[in-house]
């Protein structure tokens, strides 16, 4: 099958949890991550073309927790092959600077580049 990828995945070994925006409530684990979009690993299928608004809380700055609101559309929703968990495919709607920041802190720690000799 060929990946119609413009940017790599990239896999996360810690969940950070996906909330809903305007209920506060958990909605789900990010799967893996990238400028345009994310995979939401969760106890339910999402309604297929529906926008959301979302949030994540990150840990910022001296222990300070980070909001990030955003809003994304989902575009496929399919069952896991763990049963009982749904992957959710969402394409970000105008992603904030903070989701970029996060984005690119993220592939920076997850990389695998080989650092510099001294």
């Amino acid at each position: 099958m060929t990946e119609l990828r413009r940017i790599e995945r990239r896999q996360l070994s810690r969940y950070l949890q996906v909330f809903n925006r305007n209920t506060g409530k958990p909605m789900g684990s990010i799967g893996n991550i990238s400028l345009d979009g994310l995979m939401l690993v969760s106890q339910w299928p999402m309604l297929v073309g529906a926008c959301f608004d979302l949030c994540l809380h990150v840990p910022g700055e001296q222990g300070v927790e980070r909001v990030i609101d955003f809003q994304a559309e989902c575009m496929w929703s399919r069952e896991d092959v763990t049963p009982g968990t749904f992957d959710s495919g969402f394409a970000l709607v105008a992603p904030p600077a903070d989701y970029m920041q996060m984005v690119a802190a993220l592939r920076d720690y997850f990389s695998f580049a080989p650092e510099a000799c001294s």
